[in-house]
């Protein structure tokens, strides 16, 4: 399968810069997967699309400040990381800007007198993972002093995407995170989510949907680019996730008495489908580097609720396995002639 095949032409204007004035108010395309049928409405009107008894599950990871500046010690010049997730006490793995020329033993200093080294040897991202295994594309940081979320949240910047065009900015604290967000470890948001309000979620209980939770913290598996031809070539990055056992009890108790599951983002989707196994839903944590595209059978979920995604990408490839390629890329070429904002401060589509 080549990478071409989701490729789509995307007029830059419509690659949302800011998010929607208030929250809740982008558009909404609900998508038919059966039957091609497309229909155009808002977010706040989500409920009445949803069914009665629907079991939606949300990613409730919270976004850490985790882009970093630094200034190398030998030639002054600035550098930027984005911190993945802590292998320690001091280290830290992390995506660089100029990756090649950041090298083992070169010293940077952070704000507030922090210094920090590349690490000479590469730390395994997980307990029990080979020391290379999920490293392409990164490095390990060792700072002194060891610097802790408190740190982060004073001197780091919020991570937004690189087709967002602008620097972070006061208002990005609140609105790139979601308001249910609650075990702090991603590095990106999880941006189906950022949808909901208070509102929202009530309208949704009231309509007789019921609420799960999973954590997957957002890394370089959920949004690093394609770069070889064939999809089949291209490696994921493992990513940390887990699933309470409440979670599991109710996918259980839904897929028994024949209620729809329907994932909010798809980093819910993956989490929900990585953990799937015999009897079904596992709970507790685990480690993921799922690439879901055109010919995967679903086992968790039913129904998606996500954003635009971008050419070429991995989360395009999940959502044309889910609704069929010719589809979405249909369904796509109608929301960019219908001037539908798209990725991550963008609009929304819900695929039944």
């Amino acid at each position: 399968m080549r990478t071409d095949d989701f490729s789509f032409d995307l007029p830059e204007e419509l690659i949302a810069q800011f998010p929607p004035e208030r929250r809740g108010e982008s558009r909404l395309l609900v998508l038919d997967r059966r039957t091609g049928e497309r229909r155009h409405a808002c977010v706040r009107d989500l409920a009445s699309f949803v069914e009665p008894g629907t079991l939606m599950v949300f990613n409730d990871s919270r976004v850490r400040k985790a882009r970093l500046y630094a200034t190398a010690r030998d030639n002054g010049s600035r550098v930027e990381f984005l911190l993945l997730h802590r292998l320690g006490e001091a280290a830290w793995e992390a995506a660089a800007t100029k990756l090649k020329r950041q090298r083992p033993g070169r010293r940077y200093l952070f704000p507030e007198g922090v210094e920090a080294e590349i690490a000479e040897a590469p730390i395994p991202s997980f307990p029990g993972s080979p020391p290379d295994e999920g490293r392409d594309g990164t490095r390990v940081l060792r700072f002194d002093p060891p610097i802790d979320e408190a740190y982060l949240e004073r001197v780091g910047h919020i991570p937004l995407p690189p087709y967002i065009k602008r620097e972070d900015g006061p208002g990005d604290s609140e609105r790139y995170q979601t308001v249910y967000a609650k075990v702090t470890g991603s590095a990106a948001s999880p941006t189906a989510g950022l949808h909901f309000t208070e509102e929202l979620l009530d309208a949704l209980r009231d309509r007789g949907v019921e609420r799960a939770s999973v954590t997957l913290h957002v890394g370089l598996g959920t949004f690093l680019p394609v770069r070889s031809e064939s999809v089949e070539a291209h490696r994921m990055h493992e990513e940390e996730y887990s699933v309470p056992a409440e979670t599991a009890r109710a996918v259980a108790r839904a897929k028994a008495e024949g209620r729809p599951v329907l994932a909010v983002g798809t980093t819910s989707l993956r989490t929900l489908e990585s953990a799937w196994g015999e009897g079904g839903l596992k709970e507790g944590p685990g480690r993921t580097r799922i690439f879901i595209y055109p010919g995967y059978r679903f086992k968790a979920v039913d129904r998606l609720f996500t954003n635009f995604h971008t050419p070429r990408s991995t989360l395009l490839m999940l959502v044309s396995a889910f609704a069929g390629r010719e589809r979405i890329l249909e369904t796509y070429a109608e929301a960019v002639q219908m001037r539908y904002r798209f990725f991550s401060y963008g609009d929304a589509m819900l695929i039944l």
